[in-house]
């Protein structure tokens, strides 16, 4: 092949290539999709949903299980980028906002009820189907991320795990009838961490370059 059709041949494919930020953007499309299509086929909504859109305490589980899911992505966004660096930093305002939300719960509620609703009644359930709701997120993700490339694997599995156990906890959170957040801070986030856990692993392998 002489260079110059090389050269073109090459650039072609380039055009061709999907760019990192744009599998990023069809992933997470596709994983919002992909987690609503087998929340219906699973779960479905709580029979109350409709009333219970108009309490704090239920609204707040969307608006936590949101704020990690967009985090996350913005810090795999830059993770994915061999300069991108270690933005983490935008990672803390999830935990901000459940800190925030604990503290108001403990100031409302009395101790003597702090347990009951830390404990709730769903929180195998919870810590079931939002792994299950996140899978194929997280194997969305992480095919987005291999068209970067990361200079820390692992690191940027366990933050796509975070994406995807956001968008899990996203629809459970429509299913779920323990609306404290003691009860999220608790159990969303143990699930929430098996997935960051399942991402480093699988993260450190399919990610290096």
């Amino acid at each position: 092949m002489k260079t110059e059709n090389l050269i073109a041949a090459l650039a072609a494919d380039k055009r061709k290539a999907l760019s990192p930020r744009r599998a990023l953007a069809i992933a997470l499309a596709a994983s919002v999709a992909a987690a609503c299509a087998l929340f219906f086929m699973l779960l479905g909504p709580r029979p109350d949903f409709m009333p219970a859109m108009h309490t704090m305490r239920f609204d707040f589980k969307f608006v936590a299980a949101l704020a990690l899911a967009a985090s996350a992505a913005a810090a795999s966004a830059r993770l994915m980028r061999p300069e991108g660096g270690h933005p983490l930093m935008v990672l803390f305002a999830a935990p901000a906002l459940l800190a925030i939300a604990m503290a108001l719960e403990l100031i409302a509620v009395p101790a003597s009820e702090w347990g009951s609703r830390l404990v709730g009644h769903n929180a195998v359930l919870c810590m079931t189907f939002i792994p299950i709701l996140s899978f194929a997120p997280l194997a969305l993700v992480l095919w987005a991320l291999r068209h970067g490339a990361t200079q820390t694997p692992a690191l940027t599995g366990a933050v796509a795990g975070l994406v995807a156990g956001g968008v899990g906890a996203l629809f459970y959170a429509a299913h779920c009838f323990d609306d404290s957040p003691l009860f999220v801070a608790v159990w969303y986030t143990i699930a929430v961490a098996f997935m960051a856990g399942l991402g480093a692993l699988l993260g450190s392998r399919l990610l290096r370059w």
